[in-house]
């Protein structure tokens, strides 16, 4: 998706080169000329209220400015913009969680670079009056989201795991780096493939003291030798020699469980599924079941002996399976 590029020293009307004081001073004024309260009504105004105020964010913050000079010099206003090789799922988490000024809603451009790194869309604000400077209000953190790819062994079980999230932090010099975090996660057991794990306070962390936002954990299940899911059941081919499945017999039947003696009916025929229960995904009471489907094998190569035996069969026999 590409956004509108923003020119925040273009915004601010202060060069590339401009000092935190010059930021500071150019900011101030602009927010007095547009602010609300001296023009009420105005939409212009306040849109270019908000405006000065995103740009004040990143231009008054050393990390956020050093990530937005990386764009370079060349970007132009009006430009469709998309983030460059390494922007894309940053996310941030400052020391303290605080920040400078807050608006009530950041464009696209801002999101797309910073995430929840300043202000979280829609609800964050300013509080003090006019002429006394600018006071964040505390804002929750936005949510986040990874995926989390588990064996259907640990689906099934469920039960405490140790999960490594990869997230972007501040570096010594401003700069982003990656850093691993290892968190504690309590797996439900039986989830199911594309289902979340909540894990509160785990997200990007709120400004001006509010609370952080949530990580979501979305199960993806890696694919079994043995076993395939389908919806809340696991399905498993059994394999019987034909004179196992005419005759019926005792097999024993691999489970996410452990092993299992399951009877086969005389007859069974070959794609015929039979029914373990209770030994799929899903919530306790409500777990699906193993389906063991029947795949019958022929021998081969044939010895003398079995051909002989087949051959006697085949005349024998009065079945007809195309009857």
């Amino acid at each position: 998706m590409s956004v509108e590029f923003k020119d925040y020293y273009k915004i601010l009307g202060v060069t590339r080169s401009a000092s935190q004081d010059d930021i500071s001073k150019a900011f101030k004024k602009l927010a007095r000329k547009h602010h609300p309260d001296l023009n009420p009504g105005d939409a212009s105004a306040e849109a270019k209220f908000k405006e000065a105020g995103e740009a004040y964010e990143v231009l008054k913050d050393p990390e956020k400015r050093k990530l937005y000079d990386q764009l370079g010099p060349n970007w132009q206003q009006g430009q469709n913009f998309q983030p460059p090789p390494g922007f894309e799922g940053m996310r941030f988490r400052q020391a303290g969680g605080q920040g400078g000024f807050a608006g009530d809603g950041f464009s696209d451009f801002f999101e797309t670079l910073f995430g929840g790194a300043g202000g979280a869309r829609g609800g964050a604000g300013f509080s003090g009056g006019f002429g006394g400077g600018f006071q964040q209000r505390p804002r929750r953190g936005q949510d986040a989201e990874v995926t989390y790819e588990i064996g259907l062994e640990q689906a099934y079980a469920g039960g405490p795991q140790s999960v490594n999230i990869q997230e972007h932090v501040p570096g010594a010099d401003g700069y982003p780096v990656m850093q691993t975090r290892t968190l504690k996660v309590n797996i439900p057991p039986g989830i199911k493939d594309g289902q979340k794990i909540r894990l509160a306070g785990q997200g990007s962390p709120g400004g001006a003291g509010g609370e952080a936002g949530d990580l979501y954990l979305r199960i993806k299940l890696r694919p079994h030798p043995d076993f395939k899911v389908k919806d809340d059941n696991v399905v498993y081919d059994l394999p019987l020699a034909p004179w196992e499945a005419a005759l019926g017999a005792t097999v024993r039947v691999p489970t996410l469980d452990g092993a299992v003696e399951m009877k086969i009916p005389p007859g069974v025929s070959s794609g015929a599924k039979l029914r373990v229960r209770g030994k799929g995904l899903g919530t306790a009471g409500k777990r699906g079941d193993q389906m063991v489907r029947i795949m019958i094998h022929t021998p081969k190569p044939l010895s003398d002996e079995e051909r002989r035996l087949w051959e006697e069969l085949a005349k024998t026999s009065a079945f007809l399976p195309r009857a």
